[in-house]
């Protein structure tokens, strides 16, 4: 009898072990990591990961020339796919300021559903072009990186998207970077009307605003190219979203997400 009682009580400190180990793992270290450590947290949902293979988070920052040390801004998180990524990477000697929207649900609800993960964002700063574009103090950022955001802000007008490029700007300190993902149109495709049907907007017209606001052209990557996407139809009908009818899914999975430019801005 006593036997059969003590075996469990013999397990209690495996079981707590095994406990323990599951919830370091599911935490980032408060040391310092690369971007690949980052990329490979199992604080990140499979669901996520499977898209790596469209996005190349680790080759897009490293494009950017992100460093652990920098104060970096991003605009729009959406869902926080690239601030899961973003907050452990710079945790233990930079800086992480998330501009987002003032009533993003979803994305405050992520943020504190881990604090082990989120804990060290330096702030979140209400973001809501056109009437919400200050990004903090002048000269106090390294880096702004926005990914998919910009036609959201050209479909609301073309100056609000030159709102954002102006603080994005007045925010970096002489030779920070301006990153900056995006649907690719085709070339000199109608940039507000592209932007409202397709949600894409051409690369020259992207890079012409970039240099309209006082940003220097440092570099073009195909990281995220898709040859495979026609830029002729709206981004929502490739993966993840798939949002055209079922018949044509199997089409769209053939194709991957869209085409993508990836292009680095420096302020002078």
């Amino acid at each position: 009898m006593f036997r059969r009682t003590c075996k469990p009580l013999l397990l209690l400190p495996v079981l707590f072990s095994l406990v323990t180990a599951q919830a370091a793992s599911t935490s980032p270290p408060t040391s310092e990591m690369s971007l690949q450590q980052a990329v490979n947290g199992s604080w990140r949902s499979d669901a996520n990961k499977a898209r790596d293979v469209y996005r190349h988070p680790v080759e897009t920052l490293q494009f950017f020339g992100i460093q652990p040390g920098m104060t970096v801004i991003e605009l729009s998180p959406g869902g926080g796919w690239y601030t899961e990524i973003l907050a452990p990477y710079l945790a233990a000697h930079g800086q992480l300021i998330e501009a987002a929207p003032p009533k993003a649900e979803k994305f405050n609800a992520k943020l504190k559903g881990n604090p082990a993960v989120f804990g060290h964002i330096a702030k979140v700063i209400p973001f809501a072009p056109p009437d919400q574009v200050n990004l903090g103090a002048d000269q106090s950022a390294d880096m702004v990186l926005t990914f998919r955001n910009t036609h959201d802000w050209l479909i609301n007008s073309p100056d609000t998207l030159a709102a954002v490029f102006k603080a994005a700007y007045s925010v970096l300190k002489p030779g920070g970077v301006l990153g900056i993902e995006e649907h690719r149109a085709k070339p000199f495709a109608d940039g507000q009307a592209t932007a409202g049907a397709l949600h894409r907007i051409s690369e020259d017209y992207m890079i012409a605003q970039a240099i309209k606001a006082g940003f220097r052209l440092a570099d073009v990557s195909q990281i995220n190219a898709n040859p495979n996407d026609p830029e002729d139809i709206n981004v929502h009908r490739l993966p993840p979203d798939l949002s055209g009818p079922e018949s044509e899914h199997a089409k769209m999975k053939a194709i991957g997400e869209s085409d993508r430019m990836t292009l680095k801005f420096v302020k002078p």
